[in-house]
């Protein structure tokens, strides 16, 4: 990474540059769930209301990276931080940028009251190199489900449930 990132929670005021940043890394074939039409004001206002740990990486004023997650609601599950969903432009993959958001998330995450004993996320099985980060940062595959989900193309992968542990 050449310039220096900062990171810092995005706020309201950050809409149009996160905004910016989903769209660039689903148009850079990210493995993020959505696609760049499904991307817009709304879905970024959406996560900005609701997430509970969020952390984006700046380089100067451009949004270079973003993690989100949030609790479900029901205090049975206020354990649990999920619904998690990591950015980074495709020119700032590669470099180290997803492990230092996820490291951010989890300091975030160990922080909360009540605490936080389990973090989940969902891994398209074809996006290998998003398994293997995830992996190498304490996440095991906790279900598979089978032919989940339908990429663009036509073809259909499974979708794994992955979860790391805080306790």
């Amino acid at each position: 990474m050449s310039a220096e990132i900062v990171l810092r929670r995005a706020t309201r005021a950050d809409a149009a540059a996160l905004l910016d940043l989903y769209l660039a890394t689903a148009r850079g074939r990210s493995g993020l769930a959505r696609e760049a039409d499904e991307i817009d004001r709304a879905y970024i206002d959406g996560f900005l209301g609701k997430s509970e740990v969020s952390v984006t990486a700046w380089a100067g004023d451009l949004a270079v990276g973003d993690i989100h997650a949030g609790r479900l609601g029901p205090r049975q599950f206020a354990h649990d931080l999920l619904d998690l969903t990591v950015a980074v432009r495709p020119d700032f993959q590669g470099q180290g940028l997803g492990r230092r958001l996820f490291e951010a998330l989890f300091a975030a995450a160990a922080a909360l009251t009540p605490k936080i004993e389990r973090i989940e996320l969902f891994v398209r099985a074809g996006h290998v190199d998003a398994r293997r980060l995830y992996e190498r940062l304490g996440f095991e595959v906790e279900a598979r489900f089978k032919n989940r989900v339908r990429l663009d193309d036509g073809k259909v992968e499974d979708d794994l449930a992955m979860v790391k542990w805080l306790t």
